[in-house]
């Protein structure tokens, strides 16, 4: 493995509780990142960094149970998250970047804003809550070249403080996929599927049947997950076929096999790959 993605990452939790505020570094860069849980918003007053200019996401879940973020930016962040308290309610806690060495002006945090927000756009985990596309600045050659590196460092500490706002979501096109690693699920009432396993779990692949209808004995916990398919319309009828519209992660093979066929499902020997091998032979599993 190439030493040049490596990174070191310093992690100090400023409340000594995993689940309370934490500033996060990265080896010879000046930026710093902030997580602070909302409760904790007015206790960081004793951040004199957070007083200064940054960039923020806030971070939360819809009524549906779906991610949602808002980026923005701001000269004095800990005043604008004081607000944000007030005005906002969805969010349950932020990430700020600041920079050490207080090299971050106005243009270049609205520069930040626009190209941050524009990628999460793109990617398209997160539901943005902005309500208007944060406009692009004109910034110099070299400042341009500067925040670039900055949005890297970001989006890498954005991912390790739990957030895959930037992960890039897995191809939809099969021709992309490593084919030795699509496993697939040929069954009765219509299932015809494929998987792939992610470092987020078992992803079923856009485009998948799933069987129609479930079979009686189809357990309710796994019917409400195929109802809420449905709702969201990430399930559709199309010519007589239940279609998947997008790719879904599960959290395990044998959830994703059951809620593909319609009934219970052990995933470790439903998934096949092109060679008829099951999960089981590949991973290596062995038998009790």
């Amino acid at each position: 493995m190439s030493n040049i993605y490596r990174k070191t990452i310093k992690i100090f939790l400023i409340d000594g509780e995993p689940t309370g505020r934490m500033s996060a570094e990265l080896s010879n860069w000046t930026g710093k990142a902030y997580k602070i849980p909302r409760n904790k918003i007015k206790d960081s007053i004793d951040r004199p960094e957070l007083s200064g200019t940054g960039v923020y996401f806030l971070f939360g879940e819809d009524d549906e149970g779906n991610n949602v973020a808002y980026i923005g930016e701001a000269e004095n962040v800990l005043s604008r998250l004081n607000s944000h308290l007030r005005e906002k309610d969805f969010w349950t806690e932020v990430v700020v970047f600041t920079s050490k060495d207080d090299n971050l002006n106005k243009a270049h945090i609205k520069y930040l804003e626009h190209k941050l927000h524009q990628l999460a756009e793109k990617i398209g985990r997160y539901k943005m809550k902005n309500n208007t596309i944060p406009t692009l600045p004109a910034i110099s050659e070299s400042d341009e070249a500067e925040m670039e590196e900055y949005i890297i460092n970001s989006k890498l500490l954005i991912g390790t403080l739990g957030h895959n706002l930037f992960e890039d979501k897995i191809s939809t096109n099969k021709d992309e996929l490593d084919q030795e690693k699509i496993y697939f699920i040929k069954a009765a009432r219509g299932a015809d599927a494929s998987m792939v396993q992610t470092t987020e779990g078992f992803a079923v692949i856009k485009g998948s049947r799933f069987a129609d209808p479930v079979a009686n004995s189809f357990p309710p916990s796994l019917n409400k997950i195929r109802e809420l398919l449905l709702e969201k319309e990430l399930l559709i009828i199309e010519d007589g076929k239940l279609i998947l519209t997008d790719n879904r992660v599960f959290s395990s093979p044998s959830t994703a096999a059951s809620i593909v066929m319609g009934r219970n499902a052990n995933g470790l020997t439903e998934w096949k790959n092109r060679e008829g091998q099951t999960l089981r032979d590949m991973e290596g599993f062995q038998e009790d």
